[in-house]
């Protein structure tokens, strides 16, 4: 190995030690890789520094407190083994730096180059170093030419006395390996109840834990965030759990924090004593120490079941297949392209297997999505299990049409919908679709950032109290909200369900999660998941526990409580009346693995086979191409494996990447005179923030306190991390400039929205640490080309500048809320509180021409039409870009603040608006007509 190693930002030398703390990141796996590096490095100067007949004491000192840091960690981890941390102890206690530098070597290439997941059970440091290999063993992967790797997983054991017995554990495993398993594995041990969260919280490679029954609760190595995290995820104060027999809640609050484990209790009881109260925990009960033989075969076929793609499995097979093509797609098989004389680039860039399973067959081994029965209704099945929903639709056009799936399966026409105005478009024209009533909810707006945050819970229940209160709460069919927003604000998902229905009791949910399918696959951010918390729900509402706190609480209310009390309280729903109806639609392509359209419906309805199943099936007819694109199944089918076998991997690394890049932007002086990513004060207002967390990470003390997880336990609001708003307002240079001349043409850097000041990051599950180097390269650079332009300035141009800022931190529009419909849209309504209107009824009026004219928005007619008493009523969505959502819809009255806002927009792209005509909007002839109609 060279000396050379990752270089980190300059720090000071109050910073270089607070790095060396572990409370000082965000997690202890980014500590982890860092301490790594950090440790070669230190191990590197003091072999320097010794063989040059320098002092090395204090080095020596810092360099022992970070290896005993790091020897906390993997005792959590298979490699390095706890033969290799004694190892690397002993080398520096010896002060043999170049034995220890040659070791350390070795750990940080196996980590960094993932090599160490070759090797099952083991892959040693203290190994001949002219072997090529690092390994204490031959290397078990398959090296058959063509042949790819087999995967490695990691197996927890956890018994009082797993550490002094892991040298047996390993051995009676290494003697049931078998070359033909299809996955290799390694086995880490650990003796207590709070080391087995700590487990699997910390190393995401753990995909089956061995449990026995007894072993103590409490751990030697304690994590400060533990005790919060135990009683949030089980509802029982930590200091009430008993010292001993803990292998079945060990299961359970395993499966919260992981759902996807496979996890097998060992048990000195009688196992058929007990296999039947905890068989929904564990796969399978074995009693003492049954042979490895039969524990390592169920370990294959668990990891083999989240392995099975049926779709993609049956797609690869129908591929291979000779078969004789008389239908309509003369590219199956590749034959209109690899005949062709002219398109034979097509072929080189592609590849022929894509070809090879392209076909519009729905037999011979494929299936029918509009009917499924084979491949791809299991693999629906498979993606139910994994994201936590009773049934799970594939959806290969995205989205869009999924939301509209949704709504034309629930919601009749003149059903009444509460939504979000600043919803994605799809939802408006669903809406159009349906006929439903839509009364649009109000998100408290961010008027610096020219954004819209999301709808406060006061605002939902007041509208439905006052649906209640004019005796129309029968009508009130769905609460449709998108959570996370595009700008990553993530409501209290849980709270926001439970007061509504204490309101409405069958109300059903739509939450748009189409940019929030990762969130299913870490435990912070699942509490936040509409599936999570339908399951979650139902679960309490079953027990005698939360039906005497509802009956304590009507006791309290009394019987006739009024509208502040109600609004005030938090409502709790009537056990014996609530339904669980909650639907969840997520883009799986814009942040898991899927080709471009791939998206998934998520149902958990108690009512779905009693009042939905038909009705569903019938708008997924409607919707759904009778000629969906396998590829995006196949697709859909692979990111489902992935996330269940690596989707907690992926996402702590992607919330680890976005924690990086705003560390390192608040951190550099050059980026942080002109850039600041917003944080939790900036996008929630105060009285959503409970918590009074103001930002997950500070500049001085890191990221201590558990910040990030106490606001996601209780604050109304919270804000993604890995949605990264970079505020622009001290350039002078507003966010579609910034995005299309300094990102885009000058350095490649691609991202979707922006705001009038702001523009929008988002790192996925494919970021990587060499993406994040470069972005954070290309803002230093902005940063330093700002920098030596306004020292050039000259007065002229420093006034110049100055109006830019002015105009975006001070001069901005506020942002309009909605309106209302116009009387001739209501035709339920007299006045009585309530604000739906029939969006369907006006967007079609404006379909004959003769129904609607232009009013100029540049010479004042506007306002002389509305001083005239006439009311001025939009016959068309006008949706600027940005901010993306309508700010006028068919059949609302424009305002004052509309016309404010728009005269003040300085987009290029208004969809609904032509500029030299003017806004369109319905004649009163038209108006009185459709009043009386």
């Amino acid at each position: 190995m060279n000396d050379k190693h990752t270089n980190f930002p300059a720090a000071s030398g109050e910073q270089e030690s607070k790095r060396q703390q572990l409370d000082f990141y965000h997690s202890p796996v980014q500590f982890r890789f860092d301490g790594w590096h950090r440790l070669a490095e230190q191990v590197h100067r003091l072999k320097k520094l010794k063989s040059s007949g320098r002092d090395t004491d204090s080095l020596h000192q810092q360099t022992r407190k970070l290896l005993r840091a790091l020897r906390s960690i993997e005792q959590y981890t298979a490699y390095p083994s706890q033969d290799d941390m004694a190892l690397v102890t002993e080398l520096l206690k010896k002060q043999d730096y170049t034995g220890l530098a040659r070791s350390i070597d070795r750990v940080v290439w196996a980590l960094s180059s993932g090599r160490f997941r070759h090797h099952s059970l083991g892959l040693g440091i203290a190994a001949d170093p002219e072997q090529e290999e690092f390994g204490s063993r031959p290397s078990s992967r398959q090296d058959q030419v063509g042949s790819l790797p087999r995967p490695y997983f990691e197996v927890l054991i956890v018994d009082k006395n797993a550490r002094e017995d892991i040298t047996e554990i390993k051995q009676g495993f290494e003697s049931v390996i078998r070359r033909e398993d299809s996955f290799i594995y390694n086995v880490v041990a650990v003796p207590s109840f709070e080391d087995a969260l700590i487990a699997v919280l910390l190393n995401p490679t753990i995909q089956a834990c061995v449990i026995r029954y007894d072993f103590p609760l409490r751990s030697r190595n304690h994590l400060h965030l533990l005790h919060h995290f135990i009683r949030s995820v089980n509802e029982v104060e930590y200091e009430d759990m008993p010292d001993t027999g803990h292998g079945p809640l060990l299961g359970n609050m395993l499966l919260e924090l992981r759902p996807e484990l496979d996890l097998y209790l060992l048990s000195d009881e009688s196992v058929e004593s007990i296999a039947g109260n905890v068989g929904k925990t564990f796969r399978r009960v074995f009693y003492q120490h049954d042979d490895y033989l039969e524990l390592h075969l169920n370990l294959m076929r668990g990891i083999q079941e989240r392995f099975e793609t049926p779709f993609f499995n049956a797609l690869r097979t129908y591929s291979r297949k000779p078969t004789g093509v008389f239908h309509a797609m003369p590219i199956s098989r590749g034959k209109s392209v690899t005949k062709s004389n002219w398109i034979q680039d097509m072929v080189q860039f592609y590849g022929i297997n894509i070809f090879l399973a392209e076909t519009s067959a729905t037999s011979g081994g494929l299936d029918s999505l509009l009917q499924p029965h084979g491949p791809i209704k299991k693999a629906q099945e498979l993606a139910a299990r994994a994201f936590g929903s009773r049934r799970t639709y594939f959806v290969t056009n995205g989205t869009s049409t999924a939301n509209k799936i949704v709504v034309q399966a629930l919601v009749k026409p003149r059903d009444i919908i509460l939504v979000d105005r600043d919803c994605h478009k799809s939802h408006h024209y669903g809406l159009v679709l349906s006929g439903a009533h839509v009364c649009y909810l109000d998100s408290y707006p961010l008027h610096q950032y020219s954004m819209y945050g999301a709808v406060p819970l006061r605002e939902i229940k007041h509208q439905l109290l006052a649906y209640r209160d004019a005796g129309r709460l029968d009508q009130v069919k769905m609460l449709l909200l998108t959570n996370c927003t595009f700008d990553g604000v993530v409501y209290n998902v849980e709270r926001v369900m439970e007061e509504c229905l204490a309101i409405k009791p069958d109300l059903v949910f739509l939450w748009d999660e189409a940019w929030f399918a990762f969130a299913a696959f870490t435990p912070t951010f699942r509490r936040r998941t509409a599936m999570a918390t339908a399951r979650r729900l139902a679960r309490r509402y079953r027990s005698q526990a939360y039906r005497e706190q509802y009956e304590a609480q009507q006791a309290e209310l009394g019987e006739n409580p009024d509208h502040d009390t109600l609004m005030s309280t938090r409502l709790l729903p009537d056990p014996d009346k609530v339904r669980v109806r909650v639907y969840a639609t997520q883009s799986t392509h814009k942040s898991l693995t899927s080709l471009r359209q791939g998206s998934m419906i998520h149902v958990y309805d108690q009512d779905f086979s009693r009042k939905v199943e038909e009705p569903f099936d019938e708008a997924f007819m409607t919707h759904t191409s009778t000629s969906p694109n396998y590829q995006i199944l196949a697709s859909l089918d692979i990111g489902r494996r992935q996330v269940e076998l690596e989707g907690y991997e992926m996402v702590q690394k992607q919330i680890e990447l976005a924690m990086s890049i705003r560390e390192q932007v608040a951190r550099n002086p050059v980026c942080n005179r002109h850039f600041r990513f917003l944080v939790a004060k900036d996008m929630v207002p105060p009285e959503f923030r409970p918590s009074n967390i103001e930002a997950y990470y500070d500049p001085d003390t890191g990221w201590v306190n558990d910040n990030m997880e106490r606001a996601w336990e209780g604050d109304d609001f919270v804000v993604d991390p890995t949605r990264l708003t970079l505020y622009l307002g001290a350039t002078g240079i507003d966010g579609d400039t910034f995005k299309n001349q300094y990102l885009m043409d000058r350095h490649g850097i691609q991202i979707n929205k922006t705001s009038r000041n702001t523009v929008l990051f988002m790192t996925n599950i494919g970021t990587t640490r060499s993406s994040v180097a470069f972005l954070l390269d290309v803002l230093t650079k902005i940063a330093s080309e700002l920098d030596q332009e306004q020292e050039e300035y000259s007065r002229s141009e420093r006034k110049l500048f100055d109006n830019r800022v002015q105009s975006l931190t001070v001069d901005l529009p506020p942002l309009p809320d909605f309106s209302r419909f116009h009387d001739a849209f209501r035709p339920d309504a007299d006045d009585d509180g309530t604000r739906d209107g029939d969006i369907r009824k006006a967007f079609f009026l404006a379909y004959n021409e003769d129904n609607y004219d232009y009013v100029p928005i540049g010479r004042g007619e506007l306002e002389r039409e509305i001083e005239s008493g006439r009311e001025l009523v939009s016959a068309s969505f006008v949706i600027p870009y940005p901010p993306g959502f309508p700010i006028l819809v068919p059949g609302q009255v424009i305002s004052a603040e509309i016309i404010t806002f728009m005269r003040m927009l300085d987009v290029k792209e208004i969809h609904g608006f032509q500029a030299d005509l003017g806004l369109q909007v319905f004649t009163e002839e038209a108006l009185r007509e459709a009043a009386s109609g």
